[in-house]
């Protein structure tokens, strides 16, 4: 099933709302709200509107602190406003734009052309989408990239020493990985990223988790709510998945099949790269130590 843009239609005038919904309920999913509280609720829902079509005159309080409110929250603030209202002075047309929004249309309102607007604010709200997308997904393995892994990981500390909780970070390195190359070729080695990114994956099922590949052969996992002894069952997982794919490599010196090395370390509420130090101690601990194999940080810290 092919899915509807949503749109929320913010007008307390009852005909101002039929009349838009005549003329767009064939394309799109439309929701309504008739003041500005309850604009500001229905933006919450989720999946949470594509597009929003706003009065500037609603009865609690006016469209401009609406679009700001929802320009000032990051989770709502790449929703396209267009505001749509009979106040048709270039000075509110001014102010519309100032506030955050995305276009500005003076009632009454003709079919063609709003739906043409709805479509060119929905057309660059994709590829804006697109680009962001491509910024912070690693190309080979689809997983996120490096500068997304450092964004998440500061983002989640940060919020670690707001709110409390535990945030486990895994790093995982494929062992041997450059004389696997050096053996199979770079097309094998890409292959073998591949299939490990996969199995990283698959172990990492809660929406919030994140994987991402960091480096060459080098991939994080970042588990918010995680304790220690729940990211080492994970990790294991992982290692012996790995492990269990069984390609071969012959110039390891750890096992005739490709395997990978595991640290772990648990924040309660430091800071991102002390975290992230820590589990990169325990990564180097599990590789001088004999590789293939999971090393956790002695506690939480």
């Amino acid at each position: 099933m092919i899915h509807q843009p949503i749109l929320l239609l913010v007008d307390d005038e009852p005909s101002n709302i039929e009349m838009l919904a005549a003329m767009l309920e064939d394309e799109y999913e439309l929701r309504f709200a008739v003041t500005g509280q309850d604009a500001l609720a229905a933006i919450k829902e989720m999946p949470k509107p594509d597009l929003i079509l706003l009065d500037v005159m609603l009865p609690d309080m006016n469209g401009y602190a609406i679009c700001e409110r929802i320009k000032e929250d990051p989770i709502t603030a790449d929703i396209p406003i267009i505001f749509v209202t009979s106040l048709g002075d270039p000075e509110q047309e001014e102010k519309g734009f100032a506030v955050g929004g995305a276009d500005y249309i003076v009632k009454p309102c003709r079919a063609l052309s709003i739906k043409a607007r709805i479509r060119n604010q929905l057309e660059m709200k994709r590829t804006r989408e697109l680009l962001h997308r491509l910024a912070i997904t690693d190309g080979l393995t689809n997983l996120a990239n490096r500068r997304h892994f450092d964004e998440a990981l500061k983002q989640e500390t940060q919020r670690l020493q707001r709110q409390g909780g535990q945030l486990s970070l895994v790093l995982i390195d494929v062992d041997f990985f450059k004389r696997f190359n050096d053996c199979y070729g770079h097309p094998e080695g890409d292959e073998c990223l591949r299939r490990i990114a996969s199995v990283i994956s698959a172990e990492l099922r809660r929406p919030a988790d994140l994987t991402a590949r960091i480096g060459g052969e080098e991939f994080a996992c970042l588990l918010p709510e995680t304790t220690l002894a729940g990211a080492y069952v994970v990790a294991e997982r992982i290692r012996q998945t790995v492990l269990s794919l069984a390609m071969p490599h012959q110039t390891s010196s750890t096992s005739p099949y490709v395997t990978v090395s595991v640290g772990i370390a648990t924040s309660s509420g430091i800071d991102s790269n002390h975290l992230y130090q820590r589990a990169d101690t325990q990564l180097y601990m599990a590789k001088t130590s004999g590789r293939n194999r999971v090393v956790q940080d002695a506690a939480l810290i």
